[in-house]
């Protein structure tokens, strides 16, 4: 069967804009004038592109979305602001599921809470344990039952990964930061097998509403109160369920060393020969977030004290990796502050660039080490979406970071004017998945207009205007930067590429940038097929 896209223009990713495309038995045969096309194909199917832009399928390099399912099928507070509608909420979600064990959940954010901080007794109200994730899944918010059950107690220790947030008595105030999560997520019902299977289905449906047909999931292992969710890609892969082309990064088990790569190898090999899903990456959480101070600095947090932690010891950080690489896995980094930033760097140091290896979010660069990204060959994986002014940035970072360290942050043109290659993502369910938002972020710094947050006083306001990228630089990110770390055949519009493509009902080249996010996806479409249309 042949399709003719035509009625728009179509960004390639490979060389700039063409006027039509022409997909045979889901593979891209040719692009270029639309006259030329139909002369190829005299009978064909056309999808008119009405004046929008047809695109390569975007690709998110950082997401989690079997859990970002499960939460949407539990009480997903991500999509209100402020305690009391948190609370509305969780009443209402509570009182629909009466014989729910545990209320679960998450996607609150610490920018609605004094100092950040959410507190038990405002759960106490509950007649069962709860325990609620934060947005950046770097902290939960339990109840006094929950605290009980788990036996957390005054003279209980904070785990080496993570902290009790704490009254100055030493009293748990109910916040559990980074590894003390799981001393009450573990506690939590399991989801079945069936429940991972829908919400991965969930999850991959909303991706490609979104324009999203394929990804690299971020963790795929226990982690954080969660369960490993290999077992439910090798089933949806196996069976055909999977229809994205999905990556998975394993993860790496930050209270082991070398005796976990047997493991890894056996895990990889689980998924070898599969058509839409592998596992040849590896994820390693080099620090927190800055918001907790948790991220690693190289100065102390201005007010508080402390430079965060390094969850893996720099020390053997390095041999780590040059034993991965070695192995031909792909290390896939989570580094937030400068110091994890320089140590991921210096870890990378003698590795192979064919692995294609990443660091993620790159909150706060030293820039001294901003060079050194392309001279290693290692790839900046940005989420656009954090390089705002928000209430989290405004209110819980800046205020602690302090200069000139606040001025490092998100550092895209300098990435970009010393030839690093990038890829781009989301972490959603952290936030939003939408490409198309991101890009907005990427070119304007300012909040999308359509944000939940839009009405934070300085939204609009531009965050370090100077690292703003070009719109098309940020689209290319979203899809042949993202796919080539996934070495996926898609991710560019050419002659035998899939037809994994998007079209989006508008160009968003010719609008204003200020309203970029206002851009949509119209239809999605995988080896040809189209797994999404808006009605």
């Amino acid at each position: 069967m042949s399709m003719l896209f035509r009625g728009g223009r179509v960004f390639t990713a490979a060389g700039g804009f063409a006027e039509a495309v022409l997909v045979r038995d889901g593979v891209v045969e040719a692009v270029g004038a639309e006259r030329e096309q139909a002369r190829l194909a005299p009978s064909h199917e056309t999808v008119d592109l009405d004046g929008g832009l047809l695109v390569p399928g975007f690709t998110d390099a950082h997401l989690h979305p079997v859990q970002a399912g499960l939460e949407r099928a539990r009480c997903d507070l991500a999509e209100v602001f402020g305690l009391d509608a948190y609370l509305a909420l969780v009443r209402t979600y509570a009182a629909r599921h009466p014989g729910k064990e545990w209320i679960d959940g998450g996607g609150w954010d610490m920018s609605a809470f004094p100092g950040g901080l959410p507190r038990r007794e405002q759960l106490d109200f509950l007649d069962r344990p709860a325990y609620l994730i934060q947005r950046d899944h770097h902290a939960a918010w339990v109840n006094s039952r929950a605290l009980e059950l788990a036996g957390i107690t005054r003279d209980t220790p904070d785990p080496a990964d993570g902290r009790i947030e704490r009254d100055p008595d030493g009293t748990p105030t109910g916040v559990l930061h980074e590894g003390a999560m799981d001393l009450v997520g573990l506690l939590t019902p399991r989801p079945t097998a069936a429940d991972l299977d829908a919400a991965l289905t969930d999850a991959e449906a909303h991706l490609f509403s979104l324009g999203i047909t394929g990804w690299q999931d971020a963790i795929v292992g226990s982690y954080a109160g969660s369960d490993d969710h290999l077992p439910t890609y090798l089933s949806a892969a196996r069976s055909g369920r999977l229809r994205a082309r999905v990556v998975g990064a394993l993860w790496w088990d930050r209270t082991r060393g070398l005796d976990q790569i047997g493991s890894l190898v056996e895990r990889r090999a689980s998924a070898e020969g599969l058509d839409r899903f592998a596992a040849t990456s590896v994820k390693i959480m080099q620090d927190g977030i800055t918001e907790n101070f948790t991220a690693a600095t190289l100065e102390p947090y201005c007010r508080c004290g402390g430079t965060g932690l390094s969850y893996v010891d720099p020390a053997k950080l390095k041999e780590y990796v040059a034993e991965l690489d070695r192995l031909g896995f792909q290390v896939h980094f989570h580094a937030i502050g400068e110091r994890a930033v320089r140590e991921a760097l210096d870890s990378f140091e003698g590795t192979d660039p064919a692995n294609r290896h990443h660091i993620a979010h790159l909150q706060i660069i030293e820039p001294s080490d901003v060079p050194r990204f392309a001279a290693l060959g290692v790839t900046a994986n940005l989420q656009p979406l954090w390089a705002t002014h928000h209430a989290q940035m405004d209110e819980l970072t800046l205020p602690f970071l302090g200069e000139p360290r606040s001025s490092w942050q998100y550092p895209f043109a300098d990435l970009l004017a010393h030839g690093t290659r990038f890829c781009a993502g989301s972490d959603w369910p952290v936030s939003d998945a939408d490409p198309l938002q991101g890009m907005h972020v990427a070119v304007n710094r300012t909040e999308p207009g359509g944000s939940v947050h839009a009405g934070y006083p300085t939204a609009q306001t531009p965050f370090l205007p100077s690292q703003r990228l070009d719109l098309a630089t940020a689209l290319t990110a979203y899809t042949a930067g993202s796919a080539w770390i996934n070495r996926s055949p898609a991710g560019v519009i050419e002659p035998g590429r899939p037809a994994d493509l998007v079209v989006l009902d508008r160009d968003p080249f010719t609008l204003p940038e200020k309203d970029i996010w206002t851009t949509r996806v119209r239809m999605t479409f995988v080896d040809g097929v189209a797994v999404h249309e808006r009605r």
